[in-house]
């Protein structure tokens, strides 16, 4: 599965502790917990104890894993600390705050009242988080290209590739970068290629490099060409019209032979630092995540009050549509601010003239669609589902247009401020697929991406080629999208599992995506890091 794994680090500090010294201040610290189920708390980490201080502000920050796919539930306790256990069971609690790290990562600065126990202040006490991702964000983007290399193949020239290693501290050499095999070509021009600047040199722009050129045999036994040593700072002299040159030298042929000079010249053309942004720099720095949401009312889902629909709402209160709303609605909306959420219904005859519509707000109100939070979207659901009549045929491509609209008007802005989820689910019987296509190829374009959630036992074949894991995806004409946008997941492949693993495999590509579509537009962060 694909995991956007980053490290976070929170700096913790808090006003107006209460005193639970008598003669002096508190000494508090602050203790982080992850939720790990069931209302199981496991300790992460806490700072140092701060003496005698109803304000303080802990240089020990707390470090954790960041998911985007999951709802990551956190516990800060501040603690009295007057002896020298590290059980806290015995020290004084100062008060503590429930949240979630997406919240925490959606706000630059998340600051709440510190509870005794929900609904019980700690007197004024109030805690201030802080995050920032841990890593260094720089990439060395290198183009490089070589010129009369010794020929090594009897019958041809050679087939160079290069190797880039970095020493490691102990003096090990480690690679780095491998690049394509050039065939028989003594000049070849390597394609660019880029190293996360902490791989490539553990960000010390003085720690030795060496690049080797090797001629390559099919059986893994590759002759050596050449090998030079060097460094980040002398790689970067590389400009536009002045590369930096190197010979590449043999070492046994220039111990053989006197008039040796040299096996090839390597040119680095260009060597470029730039920051690579992550998904969590463009959340921090204000970018906002708009969820929408499509649902499928057509005559292939059953009659609504029959127990063998898709739609029929059990008497525990569920189906299939509410649990995917829920499970990827709880995740997304810790990134919206206003928690404002367009919802629609395609595939439906709707009153009062019973005409057949493929984008009818839920909540009827055509000019403000919006349900407040993710729970206003399962209540306009039960609402509507008795005043529609199930009908077709199935068309994704008007509610994919409409979100796209939005998308496209944001994107003239020119900023990294707004990116759009749409969820359609659906029992996957599409029949607009030809124009479905061209609308994914447009939206691919824009700050936008499609989660499809396929509910029932229908054959899911479109909705796997519209995902487009198997290649790129085409218009009718031929035209291919401009990046993966889609990931369809089926439900009944989560019928079992724990709500938590649907939400983790629908939203696991979305920050890639965002990513990936800022990087097309050249687009920093609003704020950059």
């Amino acid at each position: 599965m694909a995991q956007c794994v980053s490290r976070v680090q929170l700096a913790v500090a808090c006003r107006c502790l209460l005193d639970r010294d008598v003669g002096s201040k508190s000494d508090p610290l602050c203790v982080l917990l992850q939720d790990v189920g069931g209302r199981q708390w496991a300790e992460l980490g806490r700072t140092e104890r701060i003496k005698n201080c109803q304000d303080p502000e802990f240089s020990q920050k707390l470090v954790i894993d960041y998911y985007f796919e999951k709802v990551q539930k956190l516990k800060f306790g501040v603690y009295d600390i007057d002896n020298k256990s590290t059980d806290l069971s015995d020290d004084d609690y100062l008060g503590g705050m429930e949240c979630t790290l997406g919240q925490i990562v959606s706000s630059s600065v998340f600051t709440r009242p510190l509870e005794l126990k929900e609904g019980k202040p700690a007197g004024k006490g109030t805690i201030t988080i802080t995050a920032e991702e841990i890593k260094d964000t720089r990439v060395v983007n290198l183009e490089i290209e070589a010129r009369s290399l010794d020929k090594k193949d009897f019958l041809g020239k050679s087939d160079p590739f290069l190797e880039l290693y970095k020493q490691s501290d102990a003096g090990a050499w480690q690679l780095v970068y491998r690049s394509e095999v050039i065939k028989n070509n003594l000049n070849p021009c390597w394609r660019k290629f880029s190293v996360p600047l902490q791989t490539f040199c553990g960000g010390d722009f003085n720690k030795p490099i060496k690049v080797q050129c090797s001629d390559h045999d099919s059986d893994g036994s590759h002759d050596l060409i050449g090998v030079f040593e060097t460094n980040l700072a002398q790689l970067q002299k590389a400009g536009d019209s002045s590369p930096v040159e190197f010979e590449c030298i043999h070492p046994e042929k220039k111990q053989k032979k006197k008039s040796y000079k040299n096996s090839g010249i390597i040119s680095i053309k260009s060597c470029k630092i730039e920051t690579d942004y992550s998904f969590l720099d463009y959340v921090m720095g204000g970018c906002q995540i708009n969820f929408t949401v499509g649902i499928d009312f057509t005559g292939s889902n059953g009659d609504p009050k029959s127990p063998d629909s898709l739609h029929y709402i059990s008497p525990d209160g569920i189906n299939e549509y509410l649990i995917a709303i829920w499970s990827v609605g709880s995740v997304v909306q810790d990134y919206d601010t206003d928690k404002l959420f367009p919802a629609f219904g395609f595939g439906a005859q709707i009153p009062p003239s019973w005409q057949v519509s493929h984008e009818f707000a839920l909540n009827f109100s055509p000019n403000n669609p919006y349900c407040q939070g993710i729970q206003g979207i399962v209540d306009a659901y039960r609402q509507i589902l008795p005043q529609i009549r199930l009908y077709g045929p199935t068309n994704f491509s008007p509610i994919i247009n409409h979100v796209a609209r939005f998308a496209a008007h944001s994107a003239q802005q020119g900023t990294a401020s707004q990116y759009f989820v749409l969820l359609i689910i659906t029992d996957g019987e599409i029949t607009d697929l030809d124009q479905t296509r061209q609308a994914i190829v447009n939206a691919s374009k824009l700050p936008m991406s499609i989660i499809i959630v396929g509910v029932g036992e229908a054959d899911f074949k479109a909705m796997e080629f519209l995902d487009g894991d198997n290649g790129v995806l085409k218009s009718l004409t031929g035209e291919p999208a401009a990046r993966d946008i889609v990931q369809f997941v089926p439900f009944r492949q989560f019928k079992n599992a724990p709500r938590e693993a649907l939400s983790q495999m629908v939203l696991a590509e979305v920050p890639k995506q965002l990513v990936s579509y800022y990087k097309f537009r050249g687009w920093p962060p609003l704020k950059p890091p």
